[in-house]
């Protein structure tokens, strides 16, 4: 939004707005806000507030604005925290005295704060709830003046960022009461949005009253530990898109104890006090809690993102999209559609009913429902060149995440592959070869092109191809299997839960990184991604061999007939540290073998 001393006037939201948001997400990078949905979060709120008087809405944004203010009253309180911190609020209470629930929506880390979502506390209040929508302490907009100092925007919350920490509880806990006390909800239900999705779950395991009747955790988080450092290796690009997301420059936005904890990270040391600092943050570190207060839970992620949905016992649900972090509910949350968002509708149907009481499908719900990649179906729009979905991709269903895999195999490393460049991937072992690379340069193996980007148009039917030819086996090692024949399910595989893989390793300096990728390829020799995951090793001797096995991370995928699976290892990705730039080298030489007795496999979940 636009620097408060501005007296730059807001000007209207055009169709063309809307349909750019609808086409591209609310995101033009990982540290930048679309200016269109900026523009339209401007424009609702200058309505809302009244403080415009030319009309500002495309007519259906409009006439949603006048049913909700028929019903009504607007409100943008601060809500004092306990610690005298001021939290930027937006309340929309329904006229009448019959009793409604409230649905309480901490806002993502973001820099608009509470107001990028306001379409949604609209489309809330019209199915029967009050909203209070609020900033987490420390996020929003903060502007520095000429003469020194600061000036933060009105939906910017006081106070330091506390990444979900113990502050964020009891804040949310303080906007329970003030909704008692103003909107006196029936029930109360928490919806939150990536950082607020971990913030409500976090409330709802700790509100010492157990207020919270219900949490819907759109892309979500389940360890904030895992999440930015796992199998040795920091996730530095998602840690650093965040710090730049904040709204202000970091040094105001985050208390000595959390910038030191940053630059740590940022270095590599002192990472048992990160983790330490992350698992205290993390939902999944209190399931015991939400299982004894029976917290309805509706989860709704991407195949990339990370959860602990197994250790529930509570009514729960999960949604896994195609895409990556906020794509899939991103729009739906800020824009109307022509047609539902999935995500958001269904997010909406568990509020209902669980906490409005209306009688609807969810009961019958299946506890698992994952979209398949990339079984949509498109075509290429001629003025964009791009593909457009005409059919939404497959979904299945299942009982339990444990159900989701129904059996596995094991494709070996081998020697030689299809290719002669490359190795092969086989049913049977073989032991004694090697391949070796130099390690410590980016490749064209990569997981994505752009953080947030790369997801949206996956989201949208454009997934990342990969010319596999462009693959410098100096700097990486491919294996790759024979053509898959069609199987009983008229798939070649069915791809379904989390790949494991097993290699020997040695290297030549003390410590490496590998990346792994399994690539799904076509006869013409271009690839998708299937999954990837990174793996940090160190204390190596070298020269000497390390077996190591890794996780890495879930997919739903259907392969067709005749196409090629793809395991590609290299050091490096922009998305994560590595042990050589960590060593402050430039390269060094890794080589991969089988070694009889741990043969190099790759553990592959079929369903």
């Amino acid at each position: 939004m636009s620097n408060p001393q501005d007296d730059n006037e807001i000007t209207a939201v055009t169709q063309a707005q809307v349909a750019q948001i609808a086409d591209h997400g609310i995101y033009t990078s990982a540290t930048q806000l679309d200016p269109d949905a900026v523009h339209l979060a401007e424009a609702l709120v200058a309505t809302l507030s009244g403080s415009t008087e030319q009309p500002l809405l495309t007519p259906e944004l409009q006439q949603l604005v006048e049913q909700v203010r028929a019903k009504a009253t607007i409100g943008f309180p601060r809500i004092t925290a306990h610690d005298g911190v001021g939290l930027s609020a937006f309340t929309i209470k329904l006229n009448g005295d019959e009793p409604r629930p409230v649905v309480i929506v901490p806002a993502g880390w973001t820099p608009l704060g509470w107001t990028l979502f306001v379409y949604t506390y609209l489309q809330l209040a019209l199915r029967g709830y009050h909203v209070l929508a609020y900033t987490p302490r420390g996020i929003g907009q903060t502007f520095p003046l000429p003469g020194g100092g600061y000036l933060d925007a009105p939906f910017t919350s006081g106070g330091t960022i506390d990444v979900a920490g113990r502050n964020d509880w009891t804040d949310g806990s303080t906007v329970i009461d003030y909704a008692q006390e103003h909107l006196s909800p029936s029930k109360v239900a928490f919806l939150g949005e990536s950082y607020g999705s971990g913030i409500s779950q976090l409330v709802a395991a700790h509100d010492p009253a157990a207020r919270v009747d219900a949490v819907v955790a759109l892309s979500t988080w389940g360890n904030l530990a895992t999440s930015i450092y796992d199998n040795g290796t920091r996730h530095l690009k998602a840690v650093d898109a965040l710090v730049k997301l904040t709204g202000g420059p970091k040094e105001r936005k985050f208390d000595p104890a959390t910038l030191q904890l940053l630059a740590d990270f940022e270095a590599g040391e002192n990472l048992d006090k990160v983790v330490e600092w992350g698992t205290e943050r993390a939902p999944s570190s209190y399931a015991d809690r939400t299982n004894a207060r029976g917290v309805p839970t509706f989860f709704s992620n991407t195949w990339h993102e990370t959860l602990f949905f197994e250790q529930l016992t509570v009514p729960k649900h999960l949604n896994l999209w195609i895409g990556d972090h906020a794509a899939p509910e991103g729009a739906g949350l800020t824009i109307p559609f022509s047609g539902p968002n999935l995500p958001v509708e269904e997010a909406f149907a568990w509020l209902d009913h669980h906490v409005l009481g209306v009688s609807n499908e969810v009961p019958s719900w299946p506890t698992v429902n994952n979209q398949i990649m990339f079984t949509y179906k498109t075509q290429t729009d001629p003025a964009t060149g791009q593909n457009v979905i005409t059919e939404p991709a497959r979904r299945e269903s299942a009982d339990s995440w444990a159900d989701v895999t129904t059996s596995t195999e094991h494709w070996y490393l081998t020697s030689v592959g299809p290719d002669s460049r490359d190795g092969g991937l086989a049913a049977d072992e073989e032991s004694g070869w090697k391949r070796e690379f130099t390690a410590g340069q980016l490749t064209d193996a990569t997981a994505v092109d752009a953080l947030i980007a790369t997801g949206q148009a996956e989201w949208k039917g454009n997934p990342k191809t990969y010319p596999t030819d462009k693959f410098d086996r100096q700097h990486l090692a491919v294996w790759t299997s024979a053509p898959l024949p069609v199987g009983a399910k008229g798939t070649a595989r069915r791809v379904r839960g989390v790949p494991e893989l097993t290699l020997t390793v040695r290297s030549s300096a003390a410590s490496t990184t590998l990346v792994a990728y399994l690539f799904d390829v076509s006869s013409d020799d271009t690839a998708r991604i299937i999954t990837h995951e990174p793996l940090t090793l160190t204390d190596l001797t070298p020269g000497q061999d390390r077996t190591a096995t890794w996780r890495l991370q879930a997919a739903g995928y259907d392969l067709a007939a005749d196409h090629r699976l793809m395991l590609v290892v290299n050091s490096k990705d922009m998305l994560y540290s590595d042990a050589l730039t960590d060593a402050g080298a430039d390269s060094s030489t890794t080589t991969i073998t089988s070694v009889d007795g741990t043969a190099a496999r790759l553990t592959l979940p079929l369903g």
